[in-house]
């Protein structure tokens, strides 16, 4: 008993003497909870609805009137034509699109039901079946209010017309195992020479810290490269998600994803003095949080408005975004552009803050 007692109490000394761990074993849960308990939600609300009234009558703006004035629903685009719901369904300005075709009033003052179409963006599963759930009730509440004749929903779910679950989260996962292997390989494998002292070997050698630091991060960039090539075929021909967009589109687009992961591995570097503190700031500051405000598993447009522009600063959110743009709808560059920018913006952001930092340590 009294061994036990000394070996418990040395651990609890080398604890003390280990000023950044305290901290993250006690703020980063409450840290953590307090994302949760604010982004984890999977009721869907406020879901994006792009509009098409071909009828402009006052029977088609009474609809789309119930559509706004439920919890469930937001207008965020109108359009005269087809191809403008297409185009905001595209660049998800919508989630949802409600066509209402022309003669829909005459068709219900002669009696008869009238028929609406609700297209939906099948590459976000969960707030695509939520929608169509959703629509069905806002047309009940109609005939609850005894409004004659009824009204028809006519259902098409684009880009994942089984809402098939695989085809939403298996490339949400891939952008996932890519950002932890980049960031913590890149992190433990800096802080891990820091320890062993190779790398103060390294500064007596005609190295700059800018060569240091390309010479470092090159590899695991090489390495993300290639985990990205072998992880595909599993996304592929095992979970037979449909790659619907351009490999090479797919490649070029991970490059600033990288950069931002592998800027984030050596700014931990920076700030740990050991691999332990590497491993638990990685997982629990860096990882974790991005995974909860990605929009990964909870949607985005659910979080409070603060939470909302948080994930803004998120550089998994883009590249969720831009895969499942790829693998399901088969956009490109003249869609996902904006996302692309803001990625290059983050990782050049990310690694000057790092670079400054890793200068200023060996220094």
């Amino acid at each position: 008993m009294r061994a036990l007692l000394v070996i418990l109490v040395k651990e609890l000394r080398q604890l003390r003497r280990d000023p950044k761990i305290l901290p993250i074993l006690f703020l980063a849960p409450a840290f953590q909870l307090v994302i949760l308990g604010y982004a984890a939600t999977t009721d869907v609300r406020h879901v994006e609805l792009a509009v098409c009234d071909l009828d402009r009558s006052a029977e088609s703006r009474r609809l789309v009137q119930r559509f706004e004035g439920s919890t469930y629903f937001r207008v965020t685009g109108r359009v005269d034509d087809q191809n403008g719901l297409d185009r905001l369904l595209q660049d998800g300005t919508a989630r949802v699109a409600l066509t209402i075709p022309a003669g829909f009033a005459a068709e219900r003052n002669a009696g008869r039901v009238g028929t609406v179409q609700l297209l939906t963006d099948g590459s976000d599963a969960m707030s695509g079946s939520a929608a169509l759930g959703y629509a069905n009730g806002v047309l009940r509440s109609v005939a609850a209010a005894g409004v004659r004749p009824l009204v028809e929903l006519r259902p098409v779910v684009l880009y994942n017309p089984d809402l098939a679950s695989r085809n939403f989260m298996v490339p949400a996962v891939l952008s996932l195992i890519l950002m932890i292997m980049t960031m913590m390989l890149t992190a433990m494998a800096i802080v891990r020479e820091s320890e062993t002292g190779t790398l103060e070997q390294l500064l007596v050698t005609p190295l700059t810290p800018g060569h240091l630091i390309l010479g470092k991060l090159i590899p695991y960039a090489l390495v993300g490269l290639v985990e990205a090539l072998s992880t595909l075929p599993v996304a592929l021909f095992w979970f037979r998600v449909p790659l619907r967009g351009s490999l090479l589109t797919l490649l070029a687009f991970t490059v600033p994803f990288m950069l931002c992961n592998l800027g984030l591995g050596l700014l931990i570097s920076t700030i740990s003095r050991t691999q332990q503190q590497a491993m638990m700031l990685t997982a629990f500051v860096f990882m974790m949080p991005q995974i909860y405000l990605s929009g990964f598993a909870f949607p985005i447009q659910n979080m409070p408005k603060g939470f909302q522009l948080v994930t803004y600063l998120v550089p998994l959110r883009y590249y969720i975004t831009i895969l499942r743009g790829i693998f399901l709808k088969g956009i490109g560059i003249e869609v996902l552009w904006p996302q692309a920018l803001a990625l290059t913006g983050l990782g050049v952001a990310i690694l000057l803050l790092a670079r400054m930092r890793f200068r200023r340590r060996l220094g």
